[in-house]
Protein backbone atom coordinates (compact mmCIF):
# COMPACT_ATOMS: atom_id res chain seq x y z
CA UNK A 1 0.00 0.00 0.00
CA UNK A 2 1.44 3.56 -1.20
CA UNK A 3 2.25 5.96 1.51
CA UNK A 4 -0.03 8.88 2.17
CA UNK A 5 0.95 12.14 0.89
CA UNK A 6 2.58 14.31 3.47
CA UNK A 7 3.85 17.57 4.46
CA UNK A 8 6.42 17.37 7.24
CA UNK A 9 8.24 19.90 9.27
CA UNK A 10 11.03 18.45 11.49
CA UNK A 11 12.64 20.10 14.57
CA UNK A 12 10.65 23.69 13.91
CA UNK A 13 12.70 25.56 17.43
CA UNK A 14 10.15 27.11 19.36
CA UNK A 15 10.32 28.70 22.86
CA UNK A 16 7.99 28.46 25.42
CA UNK A 17 7.86 28.71 29.35
CA UNK A 18 7.38 24.77 30.31
CA UNK A 19 8.28 22.55 33.15
CA UNK A 20 6.87 20.85 36.32
CA UNK A 21 8.50 23.29 39.34
CA UNK A 22 7.64 26.61 39.16
CA UNK A 23 11.53 27.83 38.79
CA UNK A 24 11.87 25.60 35.06
CA UNK A 25 8.67 27.56 33.83
CA UNK A 26 10.34 30.53 34.96
CA UNK A 27 12.43 31.11 31.61
CA UNK A 28 11.71 30.30 28.10
CA UNK A 29 12.72 26.79 27.02
CA UNK A 30 13.64 25.97 23.67
CA UNK A 31 11.78 23.17 22.46
CA UNK A 32 11.79 21.14 18.90
CA UNK A 33 8.29 19.97 17.67
CA UNK A 34 8.23 17.80 14.09
CA UNK A 35 4.64 17.44 12.17
CA UNK A 36 3.68 15.26 9.71
CA UNK A 37 0.36 16.20 8.27
CA UNK A 38 -2.18 14.16 5.93
CA UNK A 39 -3.75 16.46 3.81
CA UNK A 40 -7.32 15.84 2.97
CA UNK A 41 -6.76 15.86 -0.78
CA UNK A 42 -3.24 14.08 -1.58
CA UNK A 43 -1.40 16.17 -4.21
CA UNK A 44 -2.54 15.44 -7.02
CA UNK A 45 -4.64 18.05 -8.29
CA UNK A 46 -2.99 21.25 -6.81
CA UNK A 47 -2.03 22.90 -9.94
CA UNK A 48 1.07 23.95 -8.53
CA UNK A 49 -1.26 26.28 -6.61
CA UNK A 50 -0.57 27.27 -2.83
CA UNK A 51 -3.96 27.93 -2.17
CA UNK A 52 -4.83 23.96 -2.54
CA UNK A 53 -2.46 22.58 -0.13
CA UNK A 54 -1.09 23.15 3.33
CA UNK A 55 0.84 26.53 3.78
CA UNK A 56 3.56 24.81 6.00
CA UNK A 57 5.16 28.72 6.57
CA UNK A 58 1.93 29.35 8.00
CA UNK A 59 1.70 26.30 10.13
CA UNK A 60 5.07 27.17 11.41
CA UNK A 61 4.10 30.26 12.78
CA UNK A 62 0.99 29.00 14.37
CA UNK A 63 2.68 26.29 16.04
CA UNK A 64 5.34 29.05 17.35
CA UNK A 65 2.23 31.32 18.52
CA UNK A 66 0.90 28.30 20.71
CA UNK A 67 3.95 26.93 22.18
CA UNK A 68 4.71 30.85 23.51
CA UNK A 69 1.06 31.61 24.26
CA UNK A 70 1.21 30.22 28.02
CA UNK A 71 3.12 28.99 30.50
CA UNK A 72 2.56 24.88 30.56
CA UNK A 73 4.16 21.91 32.83
CA UNK A 74 3.64 19.09 30.06
CA UNK A 75 5.40 18.80 27.21
CA UNK A 76 2.29 16.14 26.25
CA UNK A 77 -0.35 18.99 26.99
CA UNK A 78 1.56 20.92 24.12
CA UNK A 79 1.34 17.85 21.48
CA UNK A 80 -2.17 17.79 21.99
CA UNK A 81 -2.55 21.10 21.79
CA UNK A 82 -0.88 21.24 18.77
CA UNK A 83 -2.66 18.34 17.11
CA UNK A 84 -5.72 19.60 18.04
CA UNK A 85 -4.99 22.97 16.65
CA UNK A 86 -3.76 21.95 13.01
CA UNK A 87 -6.94 19.39 13.12
CA UNK A 88 -8.99 22.16 13.25
CA UNK A 89 -7.60 25.36 11.45
CA UNK A 90 -6.17 23.03 8.56
CA UNK A 91 -7.84 20.61 5.85
CA UNK A 92 -6.11 17.41 7.77
CA UNK A 93 -7.33 14.06 7.63
CA UNK A 94 -4.50 12.73 10.04
CA UNK A 95 -1.15 14.79 12.04
CA UNK A 96 1.53 13.30 13.73
CA UNK A 97 3.20 15.57 16.74
CA UNK A 98 6.26 15.30 18.64
CA UNK A 99 7.62 17.13 21.37
CA UNK A 100 11.46 17.45 21.79
CA UNK A 101 13.23 18.60 25.27
CA UNK A 102 16.49 18.82 25.94
CA UNK A 103 16.36 18.40 29.96
CA UNK A 104 17.66 15.14 31.77
CA UNK A 105 21.30 15.02 31.79
CA UNK A 106 23.33 12.00 29.55
CA UNK A 107 20.25 12.09 27.07
CA UNK A 108 19.93 13.62 23.81
CA UNK A 109 16.58 14.22 24.84
CA UNK A 110 13.06 13.39 26.02
CA UNK A 111 10.28 13.28 23.52
CA UNK A 112 6.76 12.55 23.29
CA UNK A 113 4.99 11.57 20.25
CA UNK A 114 1.32 11.54 18.95
CA UNK A 115 -1.02 10.92 15.86
CA UNK A 116 -4.82 11.88 15.93
CA UNK A 117 -7.33 11.95 12.64
CA UNK A 118 -11.07 13.22 11.66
Amino acid sequence: MPLPDTIEIRRLRVSSHIGVPDSERANPQTLWITVKMIPGQGFTGLADELARTIDYHAVALEIRALAASKPRRLIETLAVETADMLLGAHPLCRVAVTVEKQILPDTECVAVHLERHR
